[in-house]
């Protein structure tokens, strides 16, 4: 069909400038233009007809009305939220005006093909809710808009482009960290398919997600993108539907020229297709095109749709500051409402009165369910806010770390090497056969990582999984940590349990939205609607000999440790180890949790405790049935009446056991060293016992001085005041430095021999009488 000139509306950004609501003006301009359409030729056909357009092969009538209903629904929405804050009653006005010719794919996507949206998505939202008529996507969307308890999806906690019945989880404005797992999706459909019984969904499923053409720029949209293409490039299925809404801004940053075009059109691995967004009959035959091939080829397909911005980024945001009057004017012009009004006009679909009446009844419709939304409870306590965000159903969690495979034999046929099955294991082999037990007791269980497959990881941790439990379950990936948690939370959409690994914790870095942005907040922002329940292994924390400097000896714990809703697990031993990724795994499955099992790199291969050849690091594994609870601890020495109580983790387990061994042996002491074993969350209340029964405390953190987990521990037994010494030691607040300097910031041994040393003088000392000499001191 060929385009029709745009549709000029001169004059109308001069009278916005003049104006505190150019919202309204546009709005009033909008009936104009209705009502000055034309009727046709002809009585137009019932809505309802299922008369295919001659012009746009499998258009019918009733989806071409359909279509622009939703079109009108999500312009109306947009006013509507600029007016609600306007008043005080709404809080957010990123809108979707001029991009609501998106509602073409709500259309054309089957309800089984997850839908990742970015935040300009709103008629695409609303036409994708018809696919199931106990949706009412416009009461849904204005309740978020109020954060109100009732909004299906947040329920009050953000404004959020989701629903639990659509299969579209929520997003929130993160810049394109939605793409790494709609990424992952795509490359894991088939795994699932086998692996984790989504047989009832389509074989030729697609995964679906947007963003506009400022957020493909961003690393991580780039990241997910080039994934995408390396997983096709090797012939492999990744069914990923791109759709980039190219508007032409960033905010006030304009897209140059073909950009988009330039950097996809022949991009290795993607298929392109691009169509005019503002023509509804054009998208509508491209997007078909489009959506058939991904299906068809498993391949992913970057679809380029042009589109406009109107009413500027936001409602605070003043385009006329960085764009020109004639800019505004040339964009406004190009509207997609009055275009679609236009080729409905012009096909003999519909009259003048006709447009107008669907106009306002639109408006009639949104502005009453707006007036009762603004009336519904909202979320008033820290508990309510909180609720979705960390579920922990204790009993089922403990039964399901002790359920025993179906086939209890499987326990040590993940080991590497042909040891008796009873032998002492060090930290790394501990890890493995857990790993492979795991393995074996889930189906649905993947592991993954940059060298995790043939290699068995860089310390030989995943060494034979793969060639145990084939490619499909154990298998490399890229070079790119946030594809890595892009597969991740990915595969856990379609019920996988993920185990990827992240090779050192200072590589976690660059990832680290991932987790904070996306993985750990699911159920916080879709109220435990949606899960992505996973177990990331890092190798970390300091201490590595022959192999050191700061990125591959990174204690930052802080960063994990910060994160709402993540669980951290430290194991310093391999029967610990087991018992950890036992409980980790039944967390992720149970109450789709995320966690991430913190492996100290320098005891992988430790064997020895306190003389060469004692063998007293080693552990034997445990038997099935044996899990190690959340936040339980565990004690080298009994506490009660222990002169000292040692609180730690990690390497530091070892070298408080090697230190208290020493000084009891030197000072006769009683030293009771407690392994926290879960950095979050922290048993509180069992070290504040622990503490009670011995005469002074010493917390052994060997993270930094700041933001480590000392600090917590600290401060929560000083609230109430404690009775008796408490004392940390901590690393020093720097990088790790290559060789023998690392020492130099790094907690050693022989510190934490002497703070017991001067501990135990202290707490040991008689109390000082009361007398002349004590009260003159206390003045000073």
């Amino acid at each position: 069909m060929p385009s029709d000139p745009p549709v000029r509306r001169p004059g109308l950004v001069r009278q916005a400038l003049r104006s505190v609501n150019r919202a309204e003006l546009l709005d009033q301009k909008t009936v104009r233009f209705l009502a000055a359409l034309g009727s046709p030729a002809v009585p137009p056909p019932p809505r309802e007809s299922d008369q295919e357009l001659g012009a746009v092969p499998g258009l019918r009538v009733r989806d071409a009305w359909e279509l622009f209903e939703s079109q009108l629904r999500s312009r109306h929405i947009d006013l509507m939220a600029r007016e609600l804050r306007a008043k005080g009653l709404g809080y957010y006005t990123i809108g979707s005006s001029g991009h609501e010719g998106n509602a073409v794919f709500g259309r054309l996507l089957r309800l089984t093909d997850p839908v990742f949206l970015h935040y300009r998505s709103g008629a695409l939202l609303l036409e994708r809710a018809r696919h199931d008529p106990a949706v009412d996507m416009v009461r849904a969307l204005l309740l978020s808009l109020v954060a109100a308890e009732e909004d299906p999806i947040a329920q009050g906690r953000h404004k959020v482009l989701g629903h639990p019945k659509l299969l579209a989880p929520p997003q929130t404005s993160t810049i394109a960290s939605h793409l790494p797992k709609a990424m992952g999706a795509a490359a894991l459909l088939e795994t699932a398919w086998i692996q984790a019984g989504t047989r009832d969904r389509p074989p030729d499923g697609i995964v679906f997600a947007n963003l506009g053409d400022a957020s493909v720029n961003h690393s991580t949209a780039l990241g997910a993108i080039n994934a995408a293409g390396w997983t096709a490039y090797q012939g492999l299925p990744c069914p990923l539907f791109c759709l980039c809404e190219d508007n032409g801004w960033g905010i006030s940053v304009e897209t140059p020229r073909g950009w988009i075009e330039a950097s996809y059109r022949d991009r290795p691995g993607w298929r392109y297709f691009t169509a005019d967004g503002l023509d509804l009959f054009e998208t509508w035959r491209v997007a078909r095109e489009a959506i058939d091939c991904c299906r068809k080829t498993r391949a992913p397909v970057f679809f380029h749709l042009r589109v406009v911005r109107l009413l500027g980024h936001a409602g605070t945001d003043q385009e006329a500051e960085y764009r020109s009057l004639a800019s505004i004017e040339e964009t406004e012009a190009l509207d997609p409402i009055l275009q679609s009004a236009r080729h409905l006009n012009q096909a003999g679909l519909a009259s003048a009165r006709e447009l107008l009446d669907c106009y306002e009844a639109v408006r009639n419709e949104v502005r009453d369910l707006a007036e009762w939304a603004v009336g519904r409870p909202r979320l008033s306590t820290p508990e309510a806010v909180m609720a979705p965000l960390a579920p922990y159903r204790r009993e089922a969690v403990e039964a399901e770390a002790r359920r025993e495979p179906a086939d209890p034999s499987s326990v040590h046929r993940g080991r590497p090497a042909p040891d008796p099955a009873d032998a002492p294991l060090h930290l790394s082999l501990g890890i493995n056969r857990a790993l492979g037990e795991l393995l074996f007791k889930y189906p649905e269980m993947i592991v993954f990582g940059e060298d995790v497959a043939q290699k068995g990881g860089v310390y030989t941790v995943t060494s034979g999984l793969r060639r145990q439990h084939g490619p499909r379950r154990v298998f490399n990936t890229l070079l790119d940590e946030q594809s890595i948690l892009g597969l991740a939370q990915g595969g856990a959409f379609w019920g996988l349990l993920p185990v990827p690994e992240i090779q050192y914790l200072a590589y976690f870095h660059n990832a680290e939205d991932q987790i904070r942005g996306e993985a750990a907040s699911l159920q916080f922002f879709s109220a435990d609607q949606y899960r992505n329940g996973m177990v990331v292994r890092m190798a970390g924390l300091a201490y590595q000999k022959g192999f050191g400097g700061h990125f591959h000896n990174d204690n930052s714990i802080a960063v994990l440790r910060d994160i709402p809703g993540l669980i951290v697990a430290c194991p310093a031993r391999a029967d610990d180890a087991a018992g950890l990724l036992r409980t980790l795994l039944a967390l992720a499955r149970v109450d789709g949790r995320v966690s991430v099992f913190l492996e100290p790199i320098a005891l992988y291969m430790t064997k020895d405790l306190h003389t060469p050849g004692d063998r007293l690091w080693l552990a034997p594994y445990p038997q099935p049935g044996v899990a190690i609870p959340l936040g339980e601890p565990r004690f080298y020495g009994d506490p009660n009446g222990a002169d000292l109580l040692v609180v730690t983790y990690g390497n530091g387990v070892y070298f408080s056991l090697r230190a208290a061994d020493r000084v009891a042996r030197v000072k006769g002491a009683r030293i009771s060293v407690m392994d926290l074993r879960w950095l979050k969350p922290i048993h509180h209340e069992a070290i504040r016992e622990a503490s009670g029964l011995a005469k002074g405390v010493l917390v052994v953190d060997e993270g930094r001085e700041t933001g480590g987990v000392s600090e917590e521990i600290v401060a929560r037994l000083s609230e109430p005041r404690h009775p008796k010494p408490v004392r940390r030691l901590t690393g020093r607040d720097s990088y790790i430095p290559l060789g023998p300097a690392a020492d130099t910031v790094l907690l050693t041994e022989g510190e934490i021999e002497q703070a017991l040393c001067m501990l135990l003088d202290e707490v040991k000392a008689p109390p000082a009488r009361p007398g002349r000499n004590t009260a003159r001191r206390r003045r000073r």
